[in-house]
């Protein structure tokens, strides 16, 4: 495959995943975004409305709100990829969703390869520094026979900057096990909106997605993907521990599971997939409970159940964040 075929499989790659936490892969970036990057409202295609979401044993995965005397925000810890089928529905979230007249989400736009292309080429792309020159010998090897188990290899993928090459080698495992991107709970969740004339709404747009995983530190993109590449045959078992423990509503576990592809892998990750991005989306969450009205925000689990978490953020700023 050509390096521009392999190019243009990358952007679908990544306008479709890189939005938040995407379980056990955490194709998830970070950046202190300025108020005037924040999306804009999505256009709202004419679609049909998803079928009904077969319902959890229980009581499902945890739903979080704030209220003060005009404002409510629900908040929803979402997995990005899931089975067909997967039984994860409740009618606490579908009461909750019907409600809210606006919804907001990681990314509204997040098939818009137009935008994420031009950036994968300006970041996602160093001929300059080859892989094989900064992996250790072993690594590159590691990496090219994985690399050539999806029809690639090491050699064409060598220009690749390491957190692209890790992106190409994560997505492998759970694509050939079934997870797919359009079962997602966020896919869901916002074919529905749309289909109910909701308002939907993004935190972020996929450019600055992409921009902040491009921009860690070398050492913590070569991190990202030797743990990739030496953990892949626990990313699938990892990614169905977390869909378990999500549905079961265990919060810890999935923080655990989650951290295990962030901050076991590297500060740089952490900091990327959830600090700076939390710390920004709570101030946007901020200005929701200034205002008036009923909001259902739906972001990746780990954003709400792993370490240094928006309920954690907004709970340090004086919010009262109730699990419901």
């Amino acid at each position: 495959m050509t390096l521009a075929n392999r190019m243009g499989q990358s952007a679908n790659c990544v306008s479709r995943f890189a939005f938040g936490m995407l379980g056990a892969l955490a194709l998830s970036t970070a950046i202190l975004i300025a108020p005037s990057a924040k999306a804009e409202e999505a256009a709202a295609p004419t679609t049909v409305a998803p079928s009904p979401v077969a319902r959890a044993e229980g009581s499902g995965p945890p739903l979080w709100v704030l209220r003060d005397a005009d404002s409510t925000v629900y908040l929803y810890g979402t997995i990005h990829l899931l089975r067909p089928g997967t039984a994860w529905g409740s009618d606490k979230v579908d009461a909750a969703f019907d409600s809210a007249p606006e919804i907001w989400v990681e990314i509204a736009n997040q098939d818009d390869q137009s935008v994420v292309m031009p950036v994968i080429q300006q970041y996602g792309v160093a001929p300059s520094r080859p892989l094989s020159t900064l992996l250790k010998p072993e690594d590159f090897a590691a990496f090219d026979a994985l690399a050539q188990a999806s029809g690639a290899s090491g050699a064409a993928l060598d220009a690749y900057r390491p957190w692209l090459a890790a992106f190409m080698v994560s997505m492998n495992g759970p694509t050939q096990a079934g997870y797919r991107s359009e079962a997602g709970v966020d896919k869901t969740l916002m074919e529905r909106a749309r289909a109910s004339g909701k308002a939907l709404r993004g935190f972020e747009t996929a450019d600055i997605q992409v921009r902040l995983i491009a921009g860690m530190g070398e050492e913590g993109q070569i991190a990202y993907l030797n743990h990739f590449v030496r953990n892949h045959d626990g990313i699938v078992a990892n990614l169905d521990q977390t869909v378990a423990a999500w549905i079961k509503g265990d919060v810890a576990e999935v923080g655990r599971l989650s951290r295990y592809n962030t901050g076991d892998v590297h500060t740089d990750v952490h900091n990327a997939a959830l600090i700076v991005r939390n710390a920004d989306w709570t101030r946007q969450i901020e200005e929701m409970m200034a205002g008036s009205g009923t909001t259902f925000v739906a972001v990746g689990a780990a954003h709400l159940m792993d370490n240094d978490s928006v309920i954690d953020m907004l709970e340090a700023k004086g919010f009262t964040v109730e699990r419901l």
